[in-house]
């Protein structure tokens, strides 16, 4: 077998040397090309570095493990095999069991060395099974479609934009927005003849709308579903939307792709 390589994201310094030191005795061929604090660093250097496992704690600064994952199942080269994730967590039981269900590799803080070996084996195992580990970009997909959080429910649903526009406010009624894209602190709010920024994060915004009219899409973008004119995949087979009133089109991510299957 050639020289499998796994990358480690965990914020906790202790646990993180604990997991790195117990690997190594369990797996002394294992190159860990090193330790990352935090779930931005995470994607940048699995994205850099390519590894075969990538250890992820679920609770990170910058980004979850869980929104790393989704970020990275985005992003990834197609002609690169996607790693064999594995979710470091100290939830409890009842958490635990989301996990199970959707059949994700994971390991219980504060990690034994009795259960990481369990998953020693179960990753020699997946990695000397070559159909399996092309096939594990599609697995992690179904995986995160159960695990990351959806849409959550409010109280209150917006009905109404306050949005800055030089020094006027602009009130959009929510009926009217085409999308939302993130912008780094901002989220960009398009209606068919304007677009305008507010100082909130999509995080914030989506549990104020109807989750039946406004579909996540990609990480950073919500688009209103009565606004999409059609689904179109390339070649590559990469989906986009064409929508009614804008000219450009939405890219699709691997996560939510599922959205627009045929019926």
């Amino acid at each position: 077998m050639n020289m499998i390589r796994a990358l480690i994201a965990e914020d906790e310094p202790i646990l993180a040397h604990a997991l790195l030191q117990t690997l190594h005795r369990l797996w002394p061929d294992l190159q860990v090309g090193g330790v990352v604090e935090n779930g931005i660093a995470a994607v940048t250097e699995a994205l850099a570095q390519r590894p075969d496992i990538l250890f992820l704690d679920i609770k990170m600064p910058g980004k979850t493990g869980l929104e790393a994952a989704q970020e990275l199942a985005e992003d990834w080269p197609e002609d690169v095999p996607f790693p064999l994730v594995v979710f470091v967590t100290a939830y409890d039981e009842y958490a635990l069991q989301a996990f199970e269900q959707a059949a994700a590799d994971y390991v219980l803080k504060p990690v034994t060395e009795a259960r990481l070996a369990k998953t020693v084996e179960r990753l020699k195992a997946r990695l000397s099974q070559h159909t399996e580990r092309n096939d594990e970009l599609e697995r992690i997909v179904g995986q995160l479609r159960t695990l990351v959080p959806q849409m959550p429910a409010a109280s209150e649903r917006l009905n109404l934009i306050r949005a800055a526009v030089g020094n006027q406010v602009r009130m959009i009624p929510v009926s009217e927005v085409i999308y939302f894209e993130a912008t780094d602190k901002y989220v960009n709010v398009v209606t068919a003849d304007s677009e305008s920024l507010i100082r909130t994060s999509l995080k914030e915004l989506m549990p104020q709308l109807d989750p039946n009219l406004f579909w996540q899409v990609h990480r950073g973008t919500v688009v209103n579903a009565g606004c999409i004119h059609s689904a179109i995949r390339d070649e590559s087979g990469k989906l986009s939307l064409r929508l009614k009133g804008r000219s450009e089109s939405l890219a699709v991510s691997r996560v939510f792709a599922h959205l627009f299957k045929q019926m």
